[in-house]
């Protein structure tokens, strides 16, 4: 009985070790993840510096350039005025459009000219992914119109139009590219929750057209019991990807250990500060790190 009994004891404690070995490989294997995902992002990070500096320079020769064309405008003498026909004007309007759209080709801007003025083609991205692509048939006349156009409905595309088409077309451009810009990046992180964290996600995704209000509940563990959180992400600045107001809060108990309400809080600071799918990213890798209570 007794080596009956040693027998099982050492089954017992071999598997044990087993399960402590493949915690231990499974743990290094992420931690070997984590490391190249940091050098990427690293490298990323310098990547992102080159191009918003491009991007900086670029700005600043579309700057120079509209300068250049105002000024051979006003340099016009006054006695030569009347004989500039509405032909010339249009002619100059279009190759300020052009000046700017050239300056701008880097950061998704691109346009060709049409027998009307211009077609503006914008091509929206998030975080190195390159997303949907919108376009704008500008009439260049007296005043400038929009013959039409792809702009979701949502998009304050007449408001901008009506602050700045007529003086600042350089503005309106660069305006209207922050808000599809934003927008694209809002419903890309939604899409990637719903698609790549459907298993954390304890109930539907709620989000409105605009996706600047989203709300759902998660678990922190997809496969674990562990407690729902309710979140609601608020978007009150359409120019940006990240939202503005975030409540995140317990669902179907009152009384909360000091534990779970840190955990709450964090979560808030996470989804200020972190896109989506980034946040439920570093849930997943949470998930998978040693169970300490099995060396115990």
């Amino acid at each position: 009985m007794e080596w009956a009994n040693d027998g099982k004891t050492r089954g017992g404690v071999l598997a044990h070790l087993e399960r402590l070995e493949i915690q231990v490989n499974r743990s290094r294997k992420n931690l070997e993840d984590l490391q190249r995902a940091q050098a990427v992002e690293s490298a990323l990070g310098t990547k992102i510096h080159k191009l918003r500096c491009l991007r900086d320079e670029l700005r600043a020769e579309a700057k120079q350039r509209q300068a250049r064309v105002k000024a051979s405008t006003v340099n016009v003498e006054p006695d030569q005025t009347p004989e500039i026909s509405e032909q010339e004007v249009a002619k100059r309007r279009k190759e300020n459009v052009k000046a700017i759209l050239q300056a701008y080709r880097f950061t998704g801007l691109s346009g060709k000219l049409t027998s009307r003025g211009v077609c503006v083609c914008i091509s929206t991205a998030f975080e190195g992914n390159l997303l949907d692509s919108y376009f704008i048939d500008l009439v260049i006349q007296k005043p400038l119109r929009i013959h039409h156009h792809s702009i979701p409905v949502f998009i304050p595309l007449e408001e901008l139009s009506a602050k700045y088409l007529q003086t600042n077309i350089q503005h309106f451009l660069f305006c209207l590219c922050e808000y599809l810009n934003a927008y694209a990046g809002r419903k890309y992180q939604a899409d990637r929750l719903q698609s790549d964290f459907a298993a954390f996600l304890a109930g539907p995704l709620r989000r409105n057209s605009l996706c600047n209000l989203l709300s759902f509940t998660y678990k922190v563990e997809p496969r674990g019991q562990s407690f729902p959180f309710c979140a609601r992400l608020l978007y009150k600045d359409l120019t940006t990807a990240l939202p503005t107001d975030v409540t995140v809060t317990y669902q179907g108990t009152d009384a909360l250990s000091s534990s779970w309400e840190e955990q709450r809080a964090s979560h808030e600071n996470l989804f200020f500060s972190k896109p989506l799918h980034q946040v439920f990213t570093s849930f997943a890798r949470k998930g998978e790190k040693l169970d300490m209570s099995l060396v115990s």
